[in-house]
């Protein structure tokens, strides 16, 4: 249950309850919902009823997903239900399940271009290709870690055999989609919640920054393996209510990384619940969610719009002269660097001294809508990153393909904060980059030294520090 109120334009859930049920458990083989599952869900409305007594009945929707869909006996369950929180339980398709949670990926990640959207669920699995709110093409397929946990690692037994046995069904039963899918030339792949955010927890937990990839499925399911039984499964990073559903889980998405060969996969910033939340509100089918998302922080901690919006505007004309200029830039250069920029003051909140730490922190404990999660961790690192002396350590936690896109991003970020020091758009002095080799060079168009002293000093440092971690940097 997830509640929210609209506060100047900003979504902001102001209450979240969440408890496992796993209805999916108590469907038997001939799809007959048990006692003991339904009584475990009722129990669990029976908590959630009371809050629903405050909130107007129009504001309120309630849907269920896959068992309810599946279950031969699903009135068994939803009657009650129904009396117990005084409102109709909306047992969804799975066709609408798939656009809602594609809805929720795009209202909270700014999908670009194509998109494929994955959410794998305790009994069905969705797949969606999308073009920003608009999804093309959905599947949900009758699978999920619920279900999967109990067909093939019975007892709680995990067993090469298992795993084998989990991912062939999976591949089966992808596979008469696939050719569909592959069709589309998506741009980014997006993990909507439950499986691919666990093993992005244990990635960070692990200290490793990057987006999923097959070769590190294939870790975690030889660590599975090893464990030998759900009991005995200690991954770090890996908290205790996934633990029994996460092999399972994990052999769908080696599936699915398999058969629709994806090279990576990042986490979204919603699903399910907020594709239903973001549909029942007014104003929010067709606005820029990475910009609001910037404005909502950009009110909250009191940036002046200004200077962030110059921030902005420069870093994205020299980010798109670099990545003329270099091989080095993907669909994360742009996005990151102009949001650490819009972003870079947000530390002034706490106070001047060190307030790029003092951003970084900020940054890190707020959501930033419309960024993915390694997007967010980027633009953090950057707004850290934006001045005085450069530690190169941040580089460690991301893989060699990132580190050099996060050089590039944090050097154009860092000429960026120099240019627009005086506070007035008409004082930026205009400036053109052109990169020959590893050397950066910047050039003005007026004598930087007579008539910007001040920038002209500051510059002139910077190519220092840059030298120092071992990039060239010159003015001219």
């Amino acid at each position: 249950m997830v509640i929210v109120r609209v506060l100047a334009g900003s979504v902001q859930i102001v209450s979240k309850n969440k408890q496992k049920v796993r209805l999916a458990a108590g469907l038997d083989e001939h799809g007959v919902l048990s006692d003991e599952s339904i009584e475990r869900g009722l129990v669990c409305l029976r908590n959630f009823a009371e809050k629903l007594q405050d909130i107007p009945p129009k504001n309120i929707k309630i849907v269920a997903t896959a068992t309810l869909r599946l279950a031969s006996n699903a009135p068994d369950f939803v009657t009650p239900a129904e009396t117990i929180l005084s409102h109709k339980v909306n047992i969804i398709s799975g066709e609408e399940e798939a656009k809602q949670i594609y809805l929720g990926v795009a209202y909270t990640s700014a999908n670009q271009g194509n998109s494929l959207v994955i959410d794998i669920g305790g009994a069905s699995t969705e797949i969606i290709i999308g073009r920003d709110l608009q999804p093309l093409y959905l599947t949900s397929l009758n699978m999920g870690c619920v279900t999967f946990m109990d067909k093939f690692f019975v007892d709680g037994m995990i067993t090469e055999r298992g795993f084998k046995d989990a991912v062939s069904e999976a591949h089966a039963a992808i596979d008469a989609h696939k050719h569909t899918f592959l069709c589309f030339d998506w741009e980014q792949c997006l993990g909507a919640s439950g499986t691919p955010q666990a093993i992005t927890s244990i990635l960070v937990k692990q200290g490793i920054n990057d987006a999923i990839r097959l070769s590190y499925l294939y870790q975690l399911r030889d660590e599975c393996i090893q464990a030998g039984h759900l009991g005995a499964l200690e991954i770090d990073g890996l908290v205790p209510a996934r633990q029994a559903i996460f092999p399972s889980g994990l052999a769908i998405l080696i599936a699915l990384f398999e058969s629709l060969s994806i090279n990576n996969m990042q986490i979204s910033g919603g699903a399910l619940r907020e594709g239903i939340l973001y549909g029942m509100l007014e104003n929010y089918q067709k606005s820029d969610r990475r910009q609001q998302g910037i404005n909502q922080l950009i009110s909250r901690f009191h940036i002046d719009p200004q200077q962030s919006k110059n921030a902005k505007k420069l870093s994205s004309r020299l980010c798109q002269q670099m990545c003329k200029l270099t091989q080095y830039c993907d669909l994360d250069t742009e996005v990151v660097t102009t949001a650490a920029a819009a972003l870079h003051e947000i530390g002034l909140h706490i106070g001047f001294k060190a307030y790029h730490e003092h951003g970084a922190y900020i940054l890190s404990h707020v959501e930033l809508t419309g960024y993915t999660s390694l997007q967010q961790m980027m633009i953090t690192d950057l707004v850290r990153m934006h001045r005085l002396d450069i530690d190169l350590s941040v580089l460690k936690n991301y893989k060699p393909s990132l580190q050099t896109m996060l050089v590039n991003a944090m050097r154009i970020l860092r000429i960026t904060i120099i240019l627009i020091n005086r506070r007035k758009g008409d004082a930026i002095p205009a400036v053109d980059l052109s990169i020959e080799d590893d050397e950066w060079q910047l050039n003005f168009s007026v004598d930087l030294k007579r008539l910007h002293p001040l920038i002209y000093t500051e510059l002139t440092h910077e190519c220092w520090l840059q030298h120092k971690a071992g990039w060239r940097l010159s003015i001219n």
